[in-house]
């Protein structure tokens, strides 16, 4: 795939601590080094607690009180740890926006998914109340709704898991940004789900060129969807490459062994 010059996202010398009861610190991101180009889909793959979650809340600026970060996190040539807060807030959510784990947690339980949609189109976009309705439907059916009235008017427990991270999604792609990062968006469905979602993903990112920072701790689930891949552990990215040829001969011993693990996995689901 053909790159532009600069990548849209570049990060470089990220370091995240976390202060502690006890007044010691905990790095949790250690001078890591990561980009995304325009239009690429990059998977970022490691174990629980390797720090992959902490990049993708740096990378958004949505770190607790507790964290400090430093370093420099360039997004279209801006310093998104460096921007003032109302700078930021009109580039989060509408040029750069996030999938989380669990919809469950960022959904507001008294408010309709409809509403919720809307919300993010009247923060970031100039459209009259009638577009903004009509947004709402046509995001819905986007992500595979086939009565896009009767969800908007769903309340999340009325919903579905699977339902709840499709809203999810259509807040993330409401304003056609650049990038998107979906943090293990899939981990909590179950198999068929997950191949639905990704498949969605897969296509919402050809139809429109966006970039997106897919976050797993499966590499099985990379193959065949993203472009390059980025091993990360105990805070930094030890191997990245294009999908294919990290996968076919890792050169880290890190990378063999989560190729390993999921190998075993796969062979004992079977």
């Amino acid at each position: 795939m053909a790159h532009m010059a600069l990548p849209l996202l570049q990060v470089t010398g990220l370091r995240v601590r976390y202060a502690t009861d006890t007044g010691d610190a905990v790095i949790a991101v250690n001078d890591l080094a990561l980009s995304v180009h325009a239009a690429e889909t990059v998977g970022l793959i490691g174990e629980s607690g390797s720090g992959k979650s902490t990049l993708a809340n740096a990378i958004m600026r949505l770190l607790p009180r507790r964290a400090e970060a430093a370093g420099k996190v360039f997004f279209d040539n801006c310093d998104l740890l460096a921007v003032r807060e109302n700078e930021l807030s009109g580039i989060r959510g509408s040029r750069i926006s996030m999938i989380p784990q669990d919809p469950a947690v960022c959904l507001n339980p008294v408010l309709t998914a409809g509403t919720q949609i809307y919300e993010v189109l009247r923060a970031h976009l100039q459209l009259t109340r009638s577009q903004r309705k009509q947004r709402v439907r046509e995001l819905l059916g986007e992500v595979g709704f086939e009565d896009p009235n009767t969800i908007a008017a769903a309340y999340p427990h009325q919903l579905s898991g699977g339902q709840r991270q499709r809203v999810v999604i259509a807040q993330a792609i409401a304003c056609r940004p650049a990038l998107v990062i979906a943090d293990e968006p899939t981990s909590k469905l179950d198999s068929p789900l997950q191949v639905q979602i990704m498949a969605l993903m897969s296509a919402i990112v050809r139809r429109h060129s966006t970039a997106l920072l897919w976050i797993t701790h499966d590499p099985a689930t990379l193959a065949g969807f993203a472009d390059r891949v980025a091993v990360m552990h105990q805070g930094q990215i030890v191997e990245e490459g294009k999908t294919g040829s990290v996968f076919a001969r890792p050169g880290h011993a890190y990378t063999k062994k989560l190729m390993e693990s999921a190998a075993e996995f796969a062979l004992a689901s079977s």
